[in-house]
């Protein structure tokens, strides 16, 4: 991950207990997937929405407020909670505004029309600098800046830092090196959690080979293939090279993207192994990569899914039990260590405004953060967090080794990236990772195109 006024150094250094530590949340995700494990926890005193809130916040009586994010369906609904929540304790009127990718073109044309909403939601690191260079944001408040200090790791403010200057709230995170299966389709093949990649293909082939393809993958959605692509490389071609290409220090036709490429087409390459072949997953969206997996009994579309801990959400909508019918494991090795990507969404005020700077000390306490953690499929890097707000074992698990790994991971490369080129939908790293998905073979080709659209987006 890069962050303003880190030492890379130190950052290479340490990044060994991340994966250390993540690793270890896999098995301990695992361990605890026996009977119960999907089972909801009784939440201690003083855990629930009402209360006595552990953050003061202003009476803001008649006041309106609109909150952007690209959240829809289950996730949406589940943030609207905690507006609920905010609304009750204030006074005020908060609307939720649904949002487009890329979010940096959505919130230019709302300023530009004079209704920018009050607080907006930021998926990409790259948004919340180009957001800060437009100067669309304001600065954090006393306030908001207080619960961040008192709440989160050094990383994760240095995150929704600009050159020094606090601008926003990390208020969701995402460890993005799961993979979620079903559990009666591995029992029906024999098959096992494989801890390396020459092991996936393998229980890929087996599953295959006994009727069930190995993976859903949401073509559709580009965003979903560049996770894919940043696991492979991360723990392929190692940390500094990772921090290279993410800053564009080094161009896309580098020989670790050749080969991270090459093995990714492994597994994209076998028609057999992905539900519905090639085109079937260039139609299949986020949402129905998942909820394929998890219906069907023994014999679903596919015995597995990529993708975070929001995943939850998803399964959530299907009838299978996380941490009885729907199990996950840490993405697997592909060079010496597995990888460790995250990723978040950072609140930010666009309108200079009591109101603005309220939602966002509301949403930088774990009042608002374990109300949504109830939910499932949600992690917070806010270290004040009770565990026992998440609604299962395994998410337990993944939020514990979150803040137990510090500051020692890799944010998303491509939530780094200028939007055109790691943001948006039809265009740059999405189309061209689309278009390797539909043909694997041309590698070279990927490379080329990739290059030739970051060096436009990075102007290097």
């Amino acid at each position: 991950m890069l962050r303003q006024g880190t030492s890379r150094t130190k950052n290479r250094r340490s990044s060994s207990r991340a994966w250390a530590v993540l690793a270890a949340a896999g098995a301990l995700v695992l361990s605890g997937c026996g009977g119960g494990g999907g089972s909801k926890a009784d939440p201690p005193p003083g855990a629930t929405a009402s209360a006595a809130p552990r953050v003061q916040l202003p009476r803001l009586d008649g006041e309106k407020l609109q909150v952007a994010a690209v959240w829809t369906g289950p996730e949406q609904a589940n943030f609207e909670k905690v507006l609920k929540e905010f609304e009750k304790r204030t006074g005020a009127t908060v609307a939720f505004v649904p949002a487009q990718d890329p979010i940096v073109t959505f919130l230019g044309t709302k300023i530009a029309g004079g209704q920018p909403p009050d607080v907006a939601l930021l998926p990409q690191v790259g948004a919340l600098t180009a957001a800060v260079k437009n100067k669309w944001v304001q600065p954090l408040g006393p306030e908001a800046k207080a619960q961040l200090d008192a709440n989160y790791s050094d990383g994760w403010k240095e995150l929704g830092s600009v050159a020094g200057t606090p601008y926003g709230v990390y208020y969701k995170a995402a460890n993005k090196s799961l993979i979620w299966y079903n559990a009666k389709a591995f029992e029906a093949a024999g098959v096992k959690p494989p801890k390396t990649w020459k092991e996936l293909l393998s229980v890929a082939d087996t599953l295959s080979a006994s009727g069930t393809p190995a993976v859903s993958v949401a073509g559709a959605d580009g965003w979903t293939l560049t996770d894919w692509f940043e696991n492979v490389y991360l723990s392929q071609a190692g940390p500094q090279k990772y921090d290279q290409l993410a800053k564009h220090e080094i161009k896309w036709t580098d020989e670790s993207v050749r080969q991270a490429l090459t093995t990714l087409a492994e597994l994209f390459g076998r028609k057999d192994f992905l539900a519905g072949g090639p085109s079937g997953a260039l139609a299949t969206e986020f949402p129905k990569s998942v909820t394929q997996v998890f219906t069907g009994g023994d014999r679903p579309a596919a015995a597995m899914v990529f993708e975070g801990d929001f995943v939850g959400v998803n399964i959530a909508q299907t009838e299978a039990k996380i941490g009885e019918d729907a199990l996950v494991f840490p993405f697997p090795a592909v060079g010496a260590k597995p990888p460790v990507v995250s990723g978040g969404d950072v609140a930010v005020a666009l309108k200079p405004s009591k109101g603005a700077q309220a939602l966002l000390t509301f949403l930088a306490s774990p009042d608002a953060a374990e109300i949504q953690a109830r939910e499932g499929g949600f992690l917070s890097p806010n270290k004040a967090v009770s565990p026992s707000a998440y609604p299962n074992d395994i998410q337990r698990g993944i939020a514990k080794a979150l803040i137990a790994a510090g500051d020692d991971f890799r944010f998303d490369m491509s939530d780094q990236a200028p939007a055109a080129f790691g943001g948006t939908p039809g265009a740059g790293q999405w189309k061209a990772l689309q278009d390797f998905l539909a043909n694997p073979s041309d590698v070279a080709g990927i490379q080329n195109r990739l290059e030739a659209e970051a060096a436009k987006a990075y102007g290097n």
